[in-house]
């Protein structure tokens, strides 16, 4: 009740303690094309759907590599995303620099969530409107965290943002505990899976509409995309075939809204 008079400006609390602004930056978060991430003990795998706004447009590019550590996956406003991600690069870039040293994963997402919660209390911003999923490696292990507008980051074993993204949780949070010791190829088919749930009913995985991101011990953060999916999507098909269509893989050696949500 009376809710506009609460939502005109980010530093205007509700008589509930809510900041409507942040509520409707989340929301946006929800409406990107969804991106799975998922770690084990030596890697990190983070997928993403790709939209086209039209039959005569490329597909909206989701994954954005940082350094050779470290790469991004977005859901939520994609200009958003290229201005933090144009942060994210300069951060890495300073800390070769100054310490001829990879920049800490920890370090970048504790930055970008200091500068998303500025935007939460000064008068005359607005939050970002794009959540982001962070894959990386350093001399910790691997890293999986999720930056949110409001300026929370957490860190996961396995986790979904964007549309339709709780059937991808519901799958990760049945299959996380296979996760610790899994090979690449085998976190792959668990996030082809989880993303595959996302998908609207008459809409298939192909290599086109899906993107992948790989980092870990011993591998630079590179990304799958085009041809070179396929060969992962055939190991999600034959996963599925000596599975029955369901259950962990054998072990293995889109709605868009009028806005520019990745949209």
């Amino acid at each position: 009740m009376f809710r506009n008079q609460y939502d005109n400006d980010i530093t205007i609390w509700s008589p509930q303690g809510r900041l409507h602004q942040v509520e409707y930056a989340m929301e946006a978060v929800k409406q990107g094309s969804a991106c799975v991430g998922l770690r084990s003990n030596t890697h990190v795998v983070i997928l993403a759907l790709k939209r086209s706004p039209g039959e005569l447009a490329s597909y909206q590019k989701k994954l954005i590599r940082i350094d050779d550590h470290m790469g991004i996956a977005i859901a939520g406003l994609t200009s958003d995303a290229r201005v933090l991600s144009t942060f994210m690069r300069a951060e890495a870039m300073k800390s070769k620099l100054l310490y001829d040293r990879p920049l800490p994963v920890f370090r970048i997402v504790s930055a970008i969530g200091d500068k998303a919660q500025v935007n939460t209390q000064r008068y005359g911003r607005r939050p970002y409107g794009v959540g982001l999923l962070v894959a990386g490696y350093d001399d910790a292990g691997p890293h999986l965290f999720e930056c949110a507008p409001s300026g929370n980051f957490f860190d996961y074993f396995a986790i979904s943002i964007g549309s339709r993204s709780q059937s991808a949780k519901t799958y990760l949070e049945k299959h996380y505990e296979a996760f610790a010791d899994a090979s690449v190829d085998d976190l792959v088919v668990h996030g082809l899976r989880a993303l595959r749930d996302t998908l609207q009913q008459d809409k298939e995985l192909n290599i086109n509409n899906c993107s992948i991101g790989i980092v870990g011990k011993g591998i630079k953060y590179h990304t799958v995309e085009g041809e070179g999916l396929q060969r992962y999507l055939d190991l999600l098909s034959e996963a599925d075939t000596g599975a029955g269509g369901g259950g962990a893989p054998a072990q293995a050696d889109e709605g868009a809204t009028p806005m520019e949500t990745d949209m």
